[in-house]
Parts: C-alpha cells; structure tokens; sequence
C-alpha cells in the first residue's frame, strides 16, 4: 500500500501528469475499487478511500500546488505558505552559519512567532501551561457511509489515517468533533480538539434531497404492461417492490422510510423509485417486427402533445 502522503503514486502518475491524466487515472481505479463493485472487501474499500482523498487533493490546482511545494503537512488547516518559506529562508541561512544567529531578512523576525504561524497561531506563546490548539480539516466520505453512519477509516492530511463514527443521516457540511485530536498542549495541558467537515462523495445510483432519496430502476416492457414484483436496492438492503400493471415509463413509486435517517433522530425520509424502460438490444433482428406491431397501437395518439402544450 502507498504511503499515505505519496499521492502519485497513490494515483500511478507522474509528478508532472496533467489535469486530464490525473482525472482518467482517478476514474479507472475507482471503477475497479469501488465499494459496489466489491461487496465486504474490506481492502478494496480502504484503497478507494485512499484514491479518492489522493484524487481531491491533485485534482485541485491550489491543494496541488501546496502539496507539491510544501508535501502533506501545506495541506493542514491555517498553514501560512509565506510564513513557511520565509521560516525555510531563516533555516537555510541559519545552517550556514557557525554560530546559528545570521539571518538577513530586512526585519526582525521571532523565531517562536513563526514556528506558531505555520499553522495559522501567530503571536507569543502565554506563559504556563496551554490547551492545544483546536484542528480542522476537510473529508471526503462515502455517499453510503454517510446515509447509514457507523465507524470508517479516513485520511485527515497532516493527520494520517483516523477512525472515526459518522452519524447517520450526516451530509455535506455535516460537522464531526474528535476530542483531544488536535494539537497538543504544554505538559500538564490537554491537546486541542479536531473538527471535520465532511464532504460526501455522489452515489453512482442514489440522490439525495433532504432525506428522501432518489432511485432510477431499469425496467422490462413486459414487467409495465403486465406488472411484476422486482428488487430494489435500499440504504438498508435490497427489497421487493411491486410494480402496478399498465405502468407508463418514468412513474415514480415510493418506499416508505427507506431513504436516509434524520440527523439525531430515528426518523427516516423515503426512497422515490422512478421506472426506466430499458429496451432489449435493439441490434437483434426480431425486435423490428415487433416494433413493426407496437406501432399500430399508437395511432391516433401523440405522445409528445403535452410537451407542445407547455412550450
């Protein structure tokens, strides 16, 4: 497994690879590892996640550009890109003299204000001991993860990787607090707390509005016409749903309380499922003549007047 801060090797690519190489890469190996694609493998999971936190830090020309001049720790909440170069300035002049004092910037500079400053502290330090400094930072979770909640591993830059419990219902924006995960304290002084924002991932089938959820499910012409009894997939797990005879494609059915839990509650929204006709593939030769005698059916209708009406 890649260390958690090489990202391009994460991503198989060069440090000089283009938007367009980094997107196609992204793609293929989240096609191949993607949670839907390999049920209860846990490793293929931890190395989507890896991917994808890889893929939103090089897809992003500012995050990219810290990352590749100043590695992991340019990507930490309140790091000050100018207060780390003019502190490299000060190291790169101070190791060339004997005596560690030469610094020419043109000011006076304190070397514990720009230490503090690196990640957005400033100032002199109180004199006792000090609470850490309280973190924050940006994930990147599962749409799944999300709507169900429960304990995942995740990489926080500057952190590694952490395990943390997401409510259920969380969303994007949703605020998660890690006590004592943030920057340590003086001794004898605790650490500082950790607060992420999350950032959910779309779903490849789901959509979510509120806390109801949406759902495109192909369907046969045979199970509109005639009815059927079909599977759905759920947050929850798959379930049956019937499917009233004579239905037209694009009728929307809903599944009570299987959309996604209200946050801090018990309550759920539901699962709007709209039909889809899928055709069967219309290379085969015997569909025309089929086609041929559906045709008849619609004389004397148009189906697109309603469409005329609204213009």
């Amino acid at each position: 497994m890649a260390e958690p801060s090489d990202f391009y090797k994460t991503l198989g690519v060069s440090r000089t690879a283009s938007e367009d190489e980094i997107r196609k890469a992204y793609r293929k190996l989240a096609r191949k590892f993607h949670p839907d694609v390999n049920p209860n493998d846990r490793k293929a999971e931890e190395k989507f996640k890896e991917i994808s936190f890889a893929y939103e830090v090089l897809s992003d020309k500012d995050k990219r550009a810290r990352y590749d001049e100043f590695g992991v720790q340019g990507l930490a909440e309140g790091f000050d890109p100018a207060q780390a170069r003019e502190y490299t300035r000060w190291s790169q002049g101070a190791r060339r003299s004997p005596s560690y004092e030469t610094f020419t910037s043109g000011e006076d500079v304190d070397l514990e204000d720009l230490l503090g400053g690196l990640f957005g502290g400033g100032g002199r330090r109180t004199r006792g001991p000090a609470r850490g400094r309280d973190a924050s930072g940006e994930i990147e979770v599962d749409f799944l993860d999300a709507v169900r909640g429960g304990e995942v591993r995740v990489q926080v830059a500057d952190r590694g990787a952490l395990r943390i419990k997401i409510p259920p219902g969380s969303e994007t924006g949703t605020k998660i607090r890690l006590a004592g995960q943030g920057d340590s304290g003086d001794p004898g002084a605790p650490a500082g707390d950790l607060f992420l924002t999350l950032k959910v991932r779309p779903h490849p089938y789901f959509r979510r509005e509120g806390n109801d959820l949406h759902l495109d499910l192909p369907v046969t012409v045979p199970e509109l016409v005639q009815g059927a009894s079909v599977e759905v997939p759920t947050p929850d797990g798959a379930v049956t749903m019937k499917i009233p005879p004579h239905s037209q494609s694009g009728r929307v059915l809903r599944l009570r309380g299987k959309g996604a839990p209200k946050l801090g509650s018990s309550e759920k929204g539901d699962l709007y499922v709209k039909l889809v006709v899928e055709l069967p593939d219309p290379a085969d030769p015997r569909l025309e003549p089929i086609a041929k005698e559906l045709e008849a059916l619609y004389e004397g209708r148009d189906v697109r007047a309603r469409l005329r009406r609204s213009s």
